[in-house]
C-alpha cells in the first residue's frame, strides 16, 4: 500500500473568482467550471456562466448541458 496521492493546488486567480462568485448579490443562475490541469498539477477555471434558463427538469437533457455548459466535449 505504498500508492503515493497527489494533490493538487488551486490557482490563485480561481480561489479569487470563487470567493466573489460565492458571495456575489445577484439572485440569477450562474455557474463556475473548473478543471485538473495535469501537467501544473493544479486545479484551474475552465468556463463561468453568469445566466442561464433552466425552465423544467425535463430541460435538464445532455444536449441542454452540451450547448449551455459545454459539458460532454
Amino acid at each position: 500500500m505504498s500508492d503515493s496521492l497527489v494533490v493538487c493546488e488551486v490557482d490563485p486567480e480561481l480561489r479569487e473568482r470563487l470567493r466573489k462568485f460565492r458571495f456575489r448579490k445577484e439572485t440569477d443562475n450562474a455557474a463556475i467550471i473548473m478543471k485538473v490541469d495535469k501537467d501544473r498539477q493544479m486545479v484551474v477555471l475552465e468556463e463561468e456562466f453568469q445566466v442561464f434558463e433552466i425552465r423544467t427538469t425535463d430541460d435538464l437533457t445532455e444536449a441542454w448541458l452540451q450547448e449551455k455548459l459545454s459539458f460532454f466535449r
